[in-house]
């Protein structure tokens, strides 16, 4: 399979080959993926971080040819909110906390910003995880400028070196189970299930029983056995069915 690099600030991954079809994921600058199918002009890609697969724009990426030497293992990811790259025409591009700029040689790009590589200890997960506070909720989304909630644990972890799925049912599968929410410690991962027992949201446990997560926006709530508590709704907003440690 051919291989392709993102190579805008953000990209839509959607569920079928239209403008007009439901967004379920992004890519951020420097993505790696591989290409399944072509049709018309769209691409079927399953990004190499989480195998996940979508549809994008056939104009928003580049191909890598199979004689460029990619960094898959490792990589470096910029680490402040919002930073730039410089193209080969020396024109600014905004790039997003996360972008991966292990290969920004193979897009005759430059990088001068702040960066981070490799494993990083639970203070940089929750340093990390303030970073987006306000971010506003966006079905798909993966930048502070819109997030979903597994959007917002997966970029994270990702930022301090540990791979999380895309979904929050996929990550629910991922660590141990901790019994009970007295044995978490900030930087485990809080799950959250409906009726049904689905799980259907995530979050990222701070100190003293609060929680980080993206619920509208990316806001600060207590946490109990029973689930997260809203202040201003004076009510759970999401029950919990476990904790996971994935350090």
């Amino acid at each position: 399979m051919d291989l392709g690099i993102c190579n805008l600030s953000i990209v839509p991954v959607r569920l079928s080959d239209s403008d007009k079809s439901e967004m379920i994921s992004q890519l951020v600058y420097g993505d790696l993926f591989t290409i399944i199918e072509e049709k018309g002009k769209w691409i079927k890609i399953k990004s190499k971080f989480d195998n996940y697969e979508g549809w994008i724009d056939s104009k928003q990426y580049k191909k890598l040819d199979k004689s460029d030497n990619v960094i898959t293992d490792n990589p470096t990811y910029s680490c402040d909110l919002v930073e730039f790259i410089e193209n080969e025409n020396k024109e600014l591009i905004t790039i997003s906390i996360g972008s991966n700029i292990s290969n920004v040689n193979l897009l005759n790009h430059k990088y001068d910003g702040n960066s981070i590589t490799g494993i990083q200890n639970r203070d940089s997960i929750v340093n990390t995880a303030l970073l987006y506070l306000h971010t506003p909720y966006l079905w798909g989304g993966k930048t502070p400028f819109g997030i979903d909630c597994s959007g917002f644990t997966q970029m994270v972890y990702k930022i301090n070196g540990y791979k999380l799925l895309r979904d929050a049912k996929e990550q629910a599968n991922q660590g141990v189970t901790l019994s009970f929410i007295e044995e978490s410690e900030a930087g485990d991962l809080a799950f959250f299930h409906n009726d049904n027992d689905e799980i259907i949201h995530v979050g990222i446990i701070l100190k003293d029983n609060h929680i980080i997560h993206a619920s509208g926006k990316v806001r600060i709530d207590r946490i109990d056995q029973t689930g997260i508590y809203n202040n201003e709704e004076n009510r759970h907003t999401h029950s919990l069915r476990y904790i996971k440690k994935i350090i």
